[in-house]
């Protein structure tokens, strides 16, 4: 091969490698996908086999950024338009509401929308909820009798309370508990239930899974928490683990339900990877994935929770839009103000 000839042959191979990277880089112009970008507030542990799953499944490629929800949607925030997310995978509703609130997710297709029940997602159709997480009280099964749990979590300022609370103020879902106590009994209720609880002297605890340890060890008796985390130790240490939940009987904020839940980017790069992301999400598959190892509540019609936990029908929920929690700051403000943190 002469010289001139190696030279058309190598410009050849260099403009086809050229093509190749284009393509698979493309944006959402009419070109395939197979890249996307997720910014998660969900930790690896829990979302990672069923993102790996829908790699497997669709051959696209999935870039995770993990961090706590309130730290991922500052980003999404700050970056704007120039974000290279995609979607956003938030661990409370929330969050997604204060994305959502400044214009930067898109609207939905309602075939996805409309797999959830309308109370689990936006009301303008910008994310959906994936998984239900409900607020409760764990109590010991040595030291409470059902019959002495109040009916609402209001009832724990009660001075009989003094001394056995446990509760992680530094928790989002704990801090996203708060903001739904804003909503339902405004700005001076919120407060009079955080002074109310503070007089009982409460013990803080790093986060959920250290006040379950905590209320078994008999350190208090009582914490506020999510309820899946009482799940795992029943897993690891048999029914003979001395907590239980329960749910306010009579509703309110400390009954509520929570989600976790997705938004597409209104600028995303690739929006036709992301809506697959969203539709793989809400699949029975990925659902039975949830209830079983998360022991989440699934969303979508047809798919059971773990038979262990009360029906979702039978908790009184607050009559709350999930993204009103999106006042975050305002309810640290609250949480300083009082001594919480």
């Amino acid at each position: 091969m002469d010289r001139i000839h190696r030279k058309l042959v190598l410009a050849s191979v260099a403009l086809l490698a050229i093509a190749a990277v284009a393509w698979r880089w493309a944006p959402a112009s009419g070109q395939p996908e197979e890249r996307l970008v997720v910014y998660s507030g969900r930790n690896e542990a829990l979302v990672g086999p069923p993102i790996e799953r829908f790699e497997e499944e669709t051959g696209i490629d999935v870039q995770v950024r993990y961090g706590e929800t309130s730290e991922m949607a500052a980003a999404i925030l700050e970056e704007g338009p120039n974000s290279p997310a995609d979607l956003f995978f938030a661990q409370d509703a929330g969050a997604l509401g204060a994305v959502a609130a400044e214009g930067r997710l898109a609207r939905l297709p309602d075939r996805l929308l409309e797999r959830v029940e309308p109370r689990f997602r936006s009301p303008r159709g910008e994310w959906v909820g994936v998984t239900g997480r409900a607020r409760v009280v764990a109590c010991s099964t040595e030291r409470v009798t059902p019959d002495q749990m109040p009916g609402s979590i209001l009832g724990f300022t009660d001075p009989k309370w003094k001394g056995r609370i446990g509760w992680p103020p530094t928790n989002g879902s704990f801090q996203a508990f708060v903001t739904a106590l804003r909503v339902t009994l405004g700005e001076d209720g919120a407060r009079a239930w955080l002074e109310g609880i503070q007089a009982n002297q409460p013990r803080v605890y790093r986060n959920n899974t250290a006040a379950i340890q905590a209320v078994a060890a008999g350190e208090v008796d009582v914490a506020f928490v999510n309820h899946y985390y009482l799940y795992r130790f029943l897993a690891e240490e048999g029914p003979s683990f001395p907590v239980r939940n329960y749910h306010p009987r009579d509703g309110g904020a400390g009954a509520m339900i929570n989600v976790a839940g997705v938004g597409v980017l209104k600028d995303a790069r690739h929006p036709k990877a992301a809506e697959a992301f969203v539709d793989f999400l809400l699949s029975e598959e990925a659902q039975r994935y949830f209830a079983g190892e998360t022991y989440e509540y699934p969303l979508v019609t047809g798919v059971p929770a773990d038979p262990r936990l009360v029906p979702l029908p039978e908790i009184r929920t607050p009559e709350i839009d999930l993204g009103d929690l999106a006042g975050l700051e305002r309810t640290l403000d609250l949480l300083w103000e009082t001594g919480a943190l």
